[in-house]
């Protein structure tokens, strides 16, 4: 017996020792890991972003955690997330490797792609095709406002309350798949159902806790627990959009795209087989990347508006006011009314702002050693980009706890927007899609804050503003009362 404890303990000291977490030289300093299991244990999986934003007080702006054995650098504040993302964009626009996001997508698409030649090229097609097929332009106000018919329908026959959960993934998912597909799909639509449940059921899964446990302890990923669904919710994903691309492939005539597929195949075609990154595969992990966060990203950003506006009425009849007085008789509003709007403008970037929609935005990676702000960085390193810290920091805001649009507003009531709003995160990994998430914002919301007054139903109890922590923050499920205004152009 006693022989059999000798060994145990010869073993246990032999493993810490081999496992033993060494900080590389003039790192930055952070919470003292656990052997194997690094700063897991330490941690609020719940509420990550604001657990990294309490040890940055300890730590500083520039710290470092351990996931499992791989040590991250936690970026914290404006200072910081400038010095990395902006003014050493190229040394911070790496992908980590070994992450669960790199087995979901294999390294292709345009979110975990490495830092290179095939990024580029990707973004940069991205960029004129999206632009191409209107971005920024009228033709996608068209799509966006011919969409909005339908969100104001299931509103106005919802009675006394509704719950609002699924509604604008629907008209997120329509708006991208639009673009993506050249199809429009019914709010019942069997592909528009299914996949806005895969997407949103990845979403609520991805870098939360069991995110964090794939990360953290590689020995359990073979284990059935929950994040195997999300590899399975990607697998049917990309079989419905594999079946799409194949439906185009029939029906496409070359030189003349109607939706991005079909862009993608012509270039596909143009440059043939001779060592292309364009492929059938890439293209496929392409449109997920975008579909997923078009859809997500946006739909979670109108929950938390109404969330927002149905608590604090007097922002929302502030709102509805100038949006009367800008629109008049107009029958439609459009996006350049948003420079007539500074009140408007304000409340939906407050929103983003307190949504805090991608709290840690997607992991990058040193390209080559660095420095960052007196620290030895090297190539390889996991960095973190907390946005939390950026988008609720005291030195940055007039309010910067609260839901005030007066974080928007100089002292002559125009709308600002401080250095330190970027809900999209920045540099050269910047969200290609924020000019459409604004488009869409400012456009739904103007329509149904002119037709309708929403209120916070009393039997709902105190709200809850507290997000659950995803690949995106989510409002926790709520109703919201709808009621027809009577000044509303019908």
């Amino acid at each position: 017996m006693l022989g059999s404890v000798i060994l145990f303990w010869i073993s246990f000291s032999f493993l810490f020792l081999l496992f033993r977490t060494k900080r590389p030289k003039n790192f930055p300093p952070g919470p003292r890991p656990i052997q194997i299991f690094g700063n897991l244990l330490q941690l609020n999986l719940e509420s990550l972003p604001n657990d990294l934003k309490k040890l940055s007080e300890r730590y500083g702006k520039v710290y470092s955690i351990y996931l499992g054995r791989k040590p991250a650098v936690v970026l914290n504040g404006l200072q910081a997330m400038k010095e990395a993302l902006v003014t050493q964009s190229v040394e911070f626009a790496g992908r980590p490797k070994g992450l669960m996001l790199n087995h979901l997508t294999k390294d292709t698409g345009k979110t975990m792609a490495k830092h290179g030649p095939v990024w580029k090229e990707h973004r940069r097609f991205a960029l004129t095709t999206l632009w191409n097929f209107g971005l920024g332009k009228r033709s996608m106000e068209g799509r966006i406002l011919g969409e909005i018919p339908y969100i104001a329908s299931q509103l106005e026959n919802s009675g006394k309350a509704i719950d609002p959960q699924i509604l604008f993934h629907k008209a997120t998912f329509n708006v991208m798949c639009m673009v993506l597909l050249g199809t429009r799909f019914t709010h019942d639509d069997e592909f528009l159902q299914q996949n806005i449940h895969l997407l949103r059921e990845m979403s609520r899964i991805s870098n939360g806790p069991w995110t964090m446990i794939y990360e953290m302890l590689p020995l359990l990923r073979y284990l059935p627990l929950p994040f195997q669904k999300v590899f399975q919710n990607m697998n049917m994903i990309r079989k419905s959009l594999a079946d799409q691309v194949s439906q185009h492939k029939e029906s496409r005539v070359p030189g003349e795209p109607r939706d991005l597929i079909n862009c993608y195949l012509d270039e596909m075609e143009k440059r043939g087989d001779d060592g292309s990154s364009f492929s059938d595969y890439q293209l496929v992990s392409y449109l997920l990347d975008i579909l997923f966060a078009g859809t997500d990203t946006s739909a979670n950003t109108l929950l938390s508006a109404f969330l927002y506006i149905t608590t604090h009425p007097d922002v929302q009849e502030r709102c509805q006011k100038e949006i009367d007085e800008v629109l008049g008789e107009k029958e439609q509003a459009t996006f350049e009314d948003r420079h007539r709007m500074p009140y408007t403008q304000a409340m939906i970037h407050e929103n983003q702002r307190v949504a805090d929609t991608a709290p840690l935005a997607v992991f990058h990676a040193t390209t080559k050693d660095t420095r960052l702000m007196g620290y030895d960085i090297p190539k390889g390193t996991i960095i973190i980009p907390n946005l939390t810290s950026v988008l609720s920091e005291e030195s940055q805001w007039k309010f910067p706890h609260d839901f005030n649009p007066s974080n928007f507003l100089n002292d002559e009531g125009q709308f600002v927007k401080p250095e330190a709003f970027m809900p999209f995160s920045a540099g050269p990994r910047l969200c290609p899609g924020e000019g459409l998430v604004r488009m869409e914002l400012f456009l739904i919301l103007v329509t149904l804050l002119r037709r309708f007054k929403f209120v916070w139903p009393g039997d709902a109890g105190v709200p809850d503003y507290t997000p659950i922590f995803g690949a995106n923050h989510t409002p926790k499920p709520y109703r919201m009362g709808v009621r027809l205004r009577s000044s509303s152009v019908q």
